[in-house]
């Protein structure tokens, strides 16, 4: 989900966007895997009706790690 996405919905609340920060961010999540962000860890979803990852293809994606996160800070007025 983008950012811009992210921060609409708490402001249709009354929060502020009140700041951004990149410690949850991972710079080799490509966000184009065969199962989505459930590809890699910790859910590691390896296969459905039609494709199932090879040996190869997992330890590819866990050495990519979690996926990218946003971490976004909102504040009420009050």
């Amino acid at each position: 989900m983008p950012e811009s996405t992210s921060s609409r919905q708490p402001e249709k609340y009354g929060f502020v966007f009140d700041g951004r920060s990149e410690i949850n961010a991972n710079p080799k999540d490509t966000k184009d895997y065969p199962f989505g962000v459930w590809t890699l860890p910790p859910t590691r979803q390896s296969q459905n009706d039609t494709r199932t990852l090879t040996d190869t293809e997992r330890a590819k994606y866990d050495a990519i790690g979690e996926s990218d996160r946003m971490t976004l800070r909102f504040h009420k007025p009050g």
